[in-house]
């Protein structure tokens, strides 16, 4: 029996809402004001089914001073979720993504992808957390106050204050996102936390040696202690770096049988609207590749010939094709709804509330 993704929650727990065909998207550092958020951009999240996305505000990487640049953003997503009220809505409870299925609106979840605007601050947790802050990753690809992320060759795992910075999470009831972290912060992070910690964005190094997947250590420790793991369509899921939806679902398949079914979801790290002329983004993306090693936070696995996504799964059937081919693989119903949404939702509760 084929899975109607329209009754279900869909929720992507790491996404994009914007339009990468206009002139002047797809810069190396891409801050909420270069969004571009139109009808079509608008049209095709609906027409996908999703029911919310985990959209990345905040300082992530480059020159910005971190602390007001990433209130900025914040004032930005506020600014742009009242533009389009009748589309959008802030998610700050499990409750507020139901709500958002039964309104038709694409619920908003804010979330960082690097903890640097806390600096040596913990308090600002709160300060973020009264703004709206749902979910805080705590390093990008490189190492910051916290830990080291992925790429950090020292795998130091997390410092003193990085401790804090995670005690300061529980207390806000702010998820802990390990996605991009190095094994140790993330294996150190997901012992500490009194509360279960997600992995939004990732792969499983068992498949693809690459230091952006988990290893099989990282995924059970999450999903033991109840918390959540999302798989990306990103080309780290193929040794090749040419992904295919395939790939995805192998992904998916390994993350279920070591995690259980109750705490893997998807956390596609791309648009829906899709890129229409490849070959014109392919002829950019050396560049593009070549600035963000030289920034210093790219990492192992992108290359100027693939593309950071998968070609043959994007666009707006996206998560209908998906529950096809896991429906392929014998997956029922049921598990496909919870890969789809409800394993996202069932944890975003716990940490949360309703």
């Amino acid at each position: 029996m084929s899975v109607d993704i329209t009754e279900h929650i869909v929720v992507n727990a790491l996404g994009v809402l914007d339009n990468p065909n206009v002139a002047g998207t797809g810069t190396l550092v891409q801050t909420s004001d270069s969004l571009t958020i139109d009808a079509r951009t608008l049209a095709d999240a609906h027409a996908s089914g999703v029911t919310a996305i985990n959209v990345t505000l905040g300082y992530t990487m480059g020159d910005f001073d971190p602390y007001p640049h990433t209130l900025r953003e914040i004032e930005t997503w506020d600014s742009i979720i009242a533009t389009h009220h009748e589309h959008l809505m802030r998610i700050d409870t499990a409750a507020d993504i139901a709500a958002a299925k039964c309104t038709g609106k694409i619920g908003i979840i804010y979330g960082f992808q690097n903890a640097a605007a806390v600096e040596d601050r913990p308090e600002r947790v709160a300060t973020f957390a009264r703004q709206g802050v749902r979910i805080i990753q705590l390093t990008y690809n490189q190492a910051n106050q916290i830990g080291d992320g992925s790429m950090a060759p020292g795998n130091r795992g997390l410092t003193p204050l990085g401790r804090e910075v995670v005690e300061a999470l529980n207390e806000q009831r702010v998820m802990v996102d390990l996605s991009h972290s190095g094994e140790r912060t993330c294996l150190e992070a997901a012992r500490l936390s009194r509360q279960p910690v997600s992995i939004n964005h990732t792969g499983c190094r068992a498949l693809v040696d690459l230091p952006r997947n988990k290893t099989d250590e990282e995924l059970r420790l999450v999903a033991s202690r109840g918390g959540f793991v999302g798989i990306y369509f990103m080309p780290f899921l193929n040794a090749s770096g040419h992904a295919r939806a395939s790939d995805v679902v192998d992904h998916i398949v390994h993350a279920v049988n070591v995690c259980g079914e109750d705490h893997v979801g998807i956390g596609t790290d791309g648009t829906i609207t899709p890129i229409d002329d490849l070959d014109a983004y392919r002829a950019r993306l050396a560049e593009h590749v070549a600035l963000r090693r030289q920034a210093g936070a790219s990492a192992a696995g992108e290359r100027s010939d693939t593309f950071p996504f998968v070609v043959d799964l994007r666009g707006v059937d996206q998560f209908r094709e998906l529950a096809r081919l896991l429906e392929e693989r014998g997956y029922s119903s049921t598990r496909i709804e919870k890969i789809l949404g409800r394993n996202f939702r069932a944890y975003a509760e716990t940490v949360w509330g309703g």
